[in-house]
């Protein structure tokens, strides 16, 4: 009796090539959404040390018309990521939204070695199947998406405060502060990593990795199993399926 084979259970599409031994991780629409944000961050930034360091602000001049820039650069930032995610055009970035939301037992083991010594944390991590983004990317997103939204009200109550009693005032502008400096942080944090990975950082420019860099920092993303679209059967830490015991017929009763 011949043996039967199963053929395997299919995953999400893989990455879109994008020329010989290329692969397409970024689309233009999300590299004009990144670097459209950057800039805004790079303004925000460089007002808001004006507006708070004096000798900085003594340098700039022109208080009224920073603290406008500042405003309003804040007030416009979700613009180019909504616009983005609101047509066809923006399927890729929906995309990976999806990613960044999907958390797995992969991203606690990442997490989990980076407290390991040196030796141990290289080869956890060069074992670990990590999907396009890993955790720390995923932790980088979630705080400037969330952070950035508790700026943008807590900026609102200080620019526009008339209708919010003294307590809403001073705790805005307490959380305001020292939100903006954690964000400063983080933005020097992800330049340095940025910096310290060309390859990635050159796919955020013209859109491309090579497949050899997607095997090593990437090969959930590269065999598709972490798409959005794929089961959750596929996902690189899901275990064998269980087999679902068949349901005997009903047995006649005997009279």
């Amino acid at each position: 009796m011949a043996a039967t084979t199963h053929p395997p259970e299919a995953t999400g599409p893989g990455p879109a090539p994008a020329g010989p031994g290329l692969l397409l991780r970024f689309d233009r629409v999300e590299r004009v959404v990144h670097w459209v944000n950057a800039v805004m961050f790079g303004i925000l930034i460089l007002t808001g040390a004006a507006l708070y360091l004096q000798p900085v602000g003594g340098l700039v001049g022109r208080r009224a018309l920073v603290e406008d820039i500042h405003v309003y650069t804040g007030v416009a930032l979700p613009l180019p990521l909504l616009l983005a995610l609101s047509g066809s055009w923006g399927r890729a970035l929906r995309q990976d939204l999806g990613r960044f939301n999907r958390w797995s037992k992969t991203d606690r083991v990442w997490l989990r070695s980076l407290f390991q010594p040196a030796p141990i944390r290289r080869k956890e991590m060069a074992a670990l199947q990590v999907g396009k983004f890993n955790a720390g990317q995923k932790l980088n997103a979630a705080f400037i998406a969330g952070s950035g939204l508790v700026m943008l009200g807590t900026g609102a109550i200080m620019r526009w405060y008339h209708p919010w009693p003294l307590s809403w005032r001073t705790g805005a502008t307490f959380v305001h502060d020292w939100l903006a400096l954690g964000i400063g942080l983080v933005v020097i944090g992800h330049i340095a990593m940025a910096l310290r990975d060309p390859d990635a950082l050159r796919s955020m420019v013209v859109g491309s990795v090579s497949r050899s860099w997607a095997k090593r920092h990437a090969p959930a993303w590269l065999s598709g199993r972490d798409h959005p679209d794929a089961e959750p059967r596929d996902h690189p830490d899901a275990g064998p399926r269980r087999r679902s015991r068949p349901v005997p017929p009903p047995s006649s009763r005997q009279d």
